[in-house]
Parts: structure tokens; sequence; C-alpha cells
């Protein structure tokens, strides 16, 4: 599913309208795709009382659709015109025509009437401002929205409900007006919009839902940014043929590990075989060999000579390049420090001829930044998987840079380097050196912590040589990571979650997608 920018939505409108489909037609099926979701979540909605805030453009007029449905579908509905509507406005007249309370800003001026609609509610729908909003919310409007976010901090508190976007968030950078408010859903109309998960706008939206409106799929190929769906994950799942042996689904050699980061090579074999490898071989220092194998039963091992107890020595590079040829994917850097002796390890590994595909992470990303221009000494096809921090060191932007744009920063990197890269953190985004870009639809506080990028490495290399891209494998083992901590919160919450939690569920994630495309395909028979 692709995501827009404001202009690239308004564009697909126009073309869509071109080509046959009324804005009438779209205005309805947004409405009542929006009630349909209210009677969701309400239900059953008919003692129930909604609260329109109804604002003067297309969202205002979705808004009225959606609060027409929910009156023939029985439930309470008022409507609160915080703006003037046009004088030909159909949808208007529909809902006055049944009755409902519809109550005119403008005849309000103390906010008397609204405060009363306001504090029986049980959903306030917000249908103010959409894509269409630059400017600073002012008067009433501001007023209205203010009263909204007091009542929200009382308990109970109406759901609130935003129509596309919270009003006052920008659909292009995530920027947010003093008074947007904190919606506990948002229903965004056709495809998601780029700043839905950009922040602070991110932390308004609550839970997203997104509304075909009836605007084809086709109108919006040529967009290069792509929000990661189960669907997507579930038709990218490599397929398991019944004659498979382990050498089907690929070997993977993990060089990992040091002594103060023994868990980093457990968490990324384990983040490998649970994605479905058919073979991880873990070279790490021979003293903690014995240590990993009593975890990793599953695991082949290539112990490495020591440059100090627990850290892998340079000359061990002889030996893992005598190695390399027996396996499809390399996946290095996770916990194996920062001692000069690792860095000249990773910097004789990478900078020659005839690599296996590349997964790099934590410590292989260090050494690089400290290369000048080392992009171009890195000849081999490879996944980077920086966090903002280790994106910083690679190139040279701020922490704070980097956050401000993620989806261009990782874009342009991608391109400049010719290198896939994952930059993690709260939506991930996979960037690929031919311009495309998927986002995760996953932000969750439980994964900051130790381990669980180790985790996300060692399920991407997993997933490179069992027959995707690079591109697909990084992003489908973002969004199986990203849902096995779904689940893990779902069962534990946000707080002490580890990255141990992951690996069991990641398996249980894969069924699931599996079992979910299997749905969707018309069954013939069964035996």
């Amino acid at each position: 599913m692709k995501i827009v920018t404001s202009d690239q939505m308004r564009q697909i409108d126009r073309e869509c309208i071109r080509r046959g489909t009324p804005g009438h037609v779209l205005m309805e099926n947004a409405g009542r795709a929006v009630a349909e979701e209210a009677r969701r979540i309400l239900e059953p909605i008919n003692q129930k009382q909604f609260l329109f805030l109804v604002g003067p453009g297309n969202n205002g007029g979705d808004g009225l659709v959606a609060a027409r449905y929910l009156h023939d579908w029985e439930a309470e509905v008022s409507v609160y015109l915080c703006s003037p509507r046009p004088k030909d406005d159909t949808n208007l007249e529909l809902v006055q025509q049944r009755n409902m309370s519809c109550i005119d800003a403008a005849q309000d001026k103390e906010l008397t009437r609204f405060s009363e609609l306001l504090a029986s509610a049980d959903c306030v729908i917000d249908a103010l401002f959409g894509t269409g909003k630059a400017r600073p919310i002012q008067g009433v409007l501001a007023q209205v929205l203010d009263k909204v976010t007091q009542v929200k901090k009382k308990k109970p508190a109406p759901v609130l409900i935003a129509i596309d976007l919270p009003s006052g968030l920008n659909a292009d950078t995530g920027e947010v007006d003093p008074v947007c408010p904190l919606a506990d859903y948002t229903v965004t109309l056709a495809l998601p919009k780029l700043g839905l998960f950009r922040f602070p706008g991110a932390e308004r939206v609550g839970e997203l839902s997104i509304a075909d409106i009836g605007i084809p799929a086709e109108l919006a190929a040529d967009i290069a940014i792509e929000l990661i769906t189960g669907e997507w994950a579930g038709d990218a799942l490599p397929k398991r043929p019944l004659d498979a042996n382990k050498g089907t689904f690929g070997r993977v050699l993990v060089v990992a590990g040091s002594v103060n980061y023994i868990g980093a090579a457990y968490l990324a074999c384990s983040g490998a075989l649970r994605a479905g490898a058919g073979l991880v071989t873990l070279a790490t220092a021979s003293s903690l060999q014995p240590v990993l194998a009593a975890k990793l039963t599953e695991t082949t091992y290539l112990p490495l000579p020591e440059a100090n107890t627990g850290i892998i020595a340079k000359e061990a590079a002889a030996l893992i390049n005598k190695n390399l040829k027996s396996y499809d994917v390399l996946l290095l850097g996770c916990g194996l420090g920062q001692s000069d002796s690792v860095s000249e390890l990773i910097s004789s590994l990478l900078f020659q001829k005839n690599l296996p595909l590349l997964v790099l992470d934590a410590d292989a990303l260090n050494t690089l930044a400290r290369i000048p221009r080392w992009w171009q000494k890195l000849a081999g096809d490879a996944i980077l998987t920086p966090h903002p921090g280790e994106m910083s060191g690679l190139s040279g932007l701020t922490i704070a840079e980097i956050q401000s744009d993620r989806v261009g920063v990782a874009r342009k990197y991608a391109r400049e380097w010719q290198k896939t890269i994952v930059l993690k953190g709260a939506f991930t985004v996979i960037a690929s050196p031919d311009g495309n870009c998927r986002i995760s639809p996953f932000a969750n506080p439980g994964l900051a912590s130790g381990g669980t990028g180790d985790v996300l490495a060692g399920a991407i290399a997993g997933l490179v040589p069992q027959g995707l891209s690079l591109f697909d494998a990084a992003s489908l083992g973002v969004y199986l990571h990203g849902k096995a901590g779904e689940l893990v919160k779902d069962t534990l919450g946000d707080t002490g979650m580890l990255a141990s939690d992951l690996l069991p569920v990641l398996p249980g994630v894969i069924k699931q997608l599996r079992e979910m495309t299997k749905n969707r395909q018309p069954l013939c028979c069964r035996i």
C-alpha cells in the first residue's frame, strides 16, 4: 500500500475524478467507511451519543455523510458546524432533513451548547480539517479543539475518531498545531499520508485504519514510498517445498559476539533460525563457543583465534575467508566490540571481492563510519541496519537531522551508497538503492531495549538466502520482527519486554501470515 504526500493525494483524487468517478461518490464512500469503522469501535451504537465536529471543506463533507449513516443506523447523532458550509451542500441538507441536532457555532457564541453536547458524547468525530490544512488553527475552531483536549483528560472520556488526519496534523511533515487533538482512532482515506508516520504527529494518530473509497490502486502505482502490510508480507514469504533440505533455505555465517556482548551472538543466530534459515554457523571467539553452544544447540560453529579473551583476533579473517564460499550470506557486526583487532578484522573481510550477500549491523557499521568514503570500497551487495546513532556515524549527519526526515535520509543514502538501508526506530524505514522505500507500520517502545536489533539483523540474514531480493528480505524481516513485538506487547505490555521474548513468537507470526494468505485463495476442494 502506497504512502502519499498531500500533493500526491490531491493529484490522485483529481485523476480519479477525471476518469469518471464523481467527487460526490468518493465522499459518499469515505463517509460510509468512517461510519462503519465508528460502528465497529462502539457497537452496539443504538444508545450511543456521537458528536461530529464539521469543518469547511471536504473533510467536513465526509463527516456529514458519516453522521447521516450513523443516524440511519439508529445512533444518537449531533452535528456541530464549526465553519460555514457551502450554500448548495447536499450532504448538509440530507442531515437537516433527518432532524438531527445540528448546531451552528456562529449561533453559539459562548460555546454553551457545544459544551453540553461534548459532556454527553460517547464519541467525538473530528471532521474539521484533512490534508488541505496548512495555516494555524484559530478562533472558534481552536476553542472547540481545546475543549475536546480538556474533556479527553477526564475519566471516562469520549472516544475520539479523526477523519483522514487529526485536525492540525501536517500530512507531509508530521508537525502539529498546538490544538491538534490526541485521537484514539484515525480513519485515513484512500491511502495513508506520510505525516501519520512522522513525529510528533504520529503520537496523535491512535489506532490507524485505511478506508477504501474507490480509488483504483493503479493511480498510485508510481509512488515510491510504501507501507508494509500483512497482506504484502504474507505474499512475500518464501515458499517451503515439501522436498526441501537445509540447503534449500540457505546457509548463513554469523560473525558476532565478544566477551562483553555474548548475548548478541545468541540473539542474531536465533533470529536467523526462527526466520527459516536452513543452516546457521556462528563464527566467534574460541573461548565463547562453549558458553554459546549450551544455548544454541541448532547452530554449527567456527571457533576463531583471539586477540584477548573473548575478543576475535584480526588473524581470524583468513579462517573466515577460507569458509566463506560455503555460505550464501554473511551477517557481520552484532556484539563484536570496537577493539583495534576487531576493526581490522571487519575491514579485511569487507574490502575484498567475491563476497557473499552481506547484512551489516552494529560494530560493522561503527567500523565503516571511521573509514573515509567507505561505500566506494565496499563492493558487495549489502543490507545495512543502523539505528539513528549509527546512521549519524555513517552519514555525518546529526541524529536530529536524521530523525527530522527519516524517509528522505534513508532514500538519499541508499542511492548514494548503493546499499539497502534499514533505518531502525519507530516506523522503521527500508530504502532501496533504486529509490523505492517501505515503512514499517509498527512503533513499539517495548523494542527499545538491548538485543532487539540483533534479533532483527538475524531475521533479515535468515531471509536473504531464501530467494528474496535484499529489499524484500529487509522489508519482510522488519515486518516479522515488528509484528512479533506487537504480539509480545499484547501479552506482556511494552515495559520489560526482552529481545529473547521475540524469538519463540516469530514462527507463529509466519504461520499466521501463511494462513491469512491461504484463506484469500479460492478453494477448489478439500482432501
